[in-house]
């Protein structure tokens, strides 16, 4: 059998996504995901956000038989896989590989105090020289939090891992993570160039639960029999890249280079920029991390602004004002109404603590509502906005601390299918976008081939991604924009 194709799995908290490239021409043979409807996130309790790790690897099966039913290709045909990835959250498992409580993920804010209260006993300059962040939400202190309160879990737990490095355990049996993943998680020192140990003691918490170091590019194990006959693969198949989704969405769109700009418009919105420069923000309202493309002789980084509430805002309303219509026919509603959206103010803030607020957790708001004036309509025009306008605030940091922002590429998916979100985000933050025909998977997909020796540069795996739509500023409406956000943004800080 002539090996044909590259495989990418995209494990997000929406759904598990899975693509399949042809290796000669580097075009996407297929596209699948699964479930049809948003994986639910469980909240337990206030500023609790929970999944069920077993639950995406049931969703990746899922995914790979919806991806056979558009193409019948055999195991043997696979040369590689990739893995893209939630960041952030938390995958506790016992010495058998199974997962001992629920994954807390990214959008849940349990453990902020705990991040806060370690960066100052660690001391903020101390923390943002060596960490690039404060410990903040990250995986960590959610790791701490288990400590503190659910001590008994703790004392099972074998190894820590990020959602993505559960996914490779399934695939491979091997407990294993990458730099750029313990960077994520503010288990890494940049100065040291070693795991965070400083943290770790301050925590309490033992190095050893810690997975074992592969690289982000190369194997980092071959398919077990087990998952090869469950999944219809062949055994022995590399895994061969691993990143977490926002650095993983900035590789699929070729953003590798100091300067260039990603960004995606999923559950949550995120702003990725490529700096070759050690660069913090002091507050750590966006966050510094290791790029997927980084190495001691060139180095990259990875400036990442998340707003947690984008595509669920839009879930949101589509499950509980528009009667689950489709996103297309909201999107014609809010194109129906003026830009401004008649005085109504979206804040998207309902996801969770926000890091671009300084892990506050103000909850959503909606201003300015004249029952004899506003539908459904402008109710759906003043989200986008409001989504776009969160994104602005937050780029406006990334600003201050040098990034120019003058070209974002995005995939042409989730709300930047929508025309009302793309001029409003075109014309607010004055830039040119470029939108493609990828995604998160197709990206893992391509980078295995690069792990995996297939291709010989990663210039050379990017054949068959096109430009498919570009959107520039409009003098007119940038004018009319630069006015309704800075009312916005003046709204938000009165809240703040």
């Amino acid at each position: 059998m002539i090996v044909k194709y590259l495989l990418g799995f995209d494990i997000g908290s929406s759904s598990v996504k899975a693509a399949l490239i042809e290796i000669a021409n580097g075009k996407l043979a297929a596209t699948a995901f699964s479930p049809a409807e948003e994986m639910p996130i469980d909240a337990p309790k206030a500023g609790f956000a929970e999944q069920d790790p077993d639950r995406w690897w049931k969703e990746l099966q899922h995914a790979l038989q919806k991806l056979r039913q558009q193409v019948a290709f055999q195991g043997d045909e696979v040369a590689a896989i990739g893995i893209s990835y939630q960041m952030h959250g938390l995958v506790c498992v016992d010495k058998a590989g199974k997962p001992l409580r629920p994954s807390i993920i990214w959008c849940d804010g349990r453990a902020v105090t705990y991040g806060n209260k370690a960066f100052e006993a660690l001391g903020e300059d101390f923390s943002l020289s060596n960490f690039l962040n404060s410990p903040g939400n990250f995986t960590a202190s959610k790791l701490k939090w288990v400590k503190e309160n659910e001590p008994d879990t703790y004392k099972k737990i074998h190894k820590v891992m990020l959602p993505g490095d559960y996914i490779a355990l399934r695939l491979t049996g091997e407990a294993t993570t990458t730099i750029s993943g313990l960077s994520e998680g503010i288990l890494w020192n940049f100065k040291t160039k070693a795991i965070a140990k400083e943290l770790l003691n301050y925590y309490g918490i033992d190095e050893n639960l810690l997975s074992a170091i592969v690289p982000t590019f190369g194997e980092q194990g071959r398919i077990t029999s087990e998952a090869a006959d469950l999944l219809g693969l062949k055994a022995g198949t590399p895994v061969s890249y691993r990143a977490g989704d926002q650095p993983n969405n900035a590789y699929s769109l070729n953003v590798l280079q100091p300067g260039e700009v990603a960004a995606t418009a999923g559950t949550s919105g995120v702003v990725y920029g490529v700096t070759d420069k050690v660069e913090y923000d002091p507050k750590s309202r966006v966050n510094t991390f290791v790029h997927v493309t980084h190495t001691e002789e060139k180095p990259r980084y990875g400036i990442l602004l998340c707003v947690n509430g984008t595509g669920i805002l839009n879930s949101w309303l589509r499950k509980n004002f528009f009667a689950n219509a489709s996103y297309a026919d909201m999107n014609a509603q809010a194109a129906a109404i003026t830009p401004g959206a008649d005085g109504l103010s979206f804040f998207p803030f309902g996801n969770g603590a926000e890091r671009v607020l300084e892990n506050k957790d103000l909850g959503a708001m909606l201003q300015g509502l004249q029952f004899n004036r506003h539908d459904r309509g402008h109710v759906a025009r003043a989200a986008q906005e409001g989504i776009v306008f969160s994104l602005k605030y937050g780029m406006e940091i990334m600003q201050q601390m040098g990034m120019q922002l003058k070209t974002i590429r995005a995939g042409y998916a989730n709300m930047f299918l929508s025309d009302v979100f793309g001029s409003v985000f075109a014309n607010t933050t004055g830039c040119t976008v470029e939108l493609y025909n990828t995604d998160g998977a197709a990206g893992a997909a391509r980078a295995a081939g690069v792990g995996a020796g297939i291709y010989p540069d990663f210039a050379s795996c990017f054949a068959g991604m096109n430009v498919i739509k570009k959107l520039e500023p409009e003098k007119a409406l940038q004018q009319q924009y630069q006015d309704i956000y800075g009312n916005w943004k003046q709204a938000l800080l009165k809240e703040l």
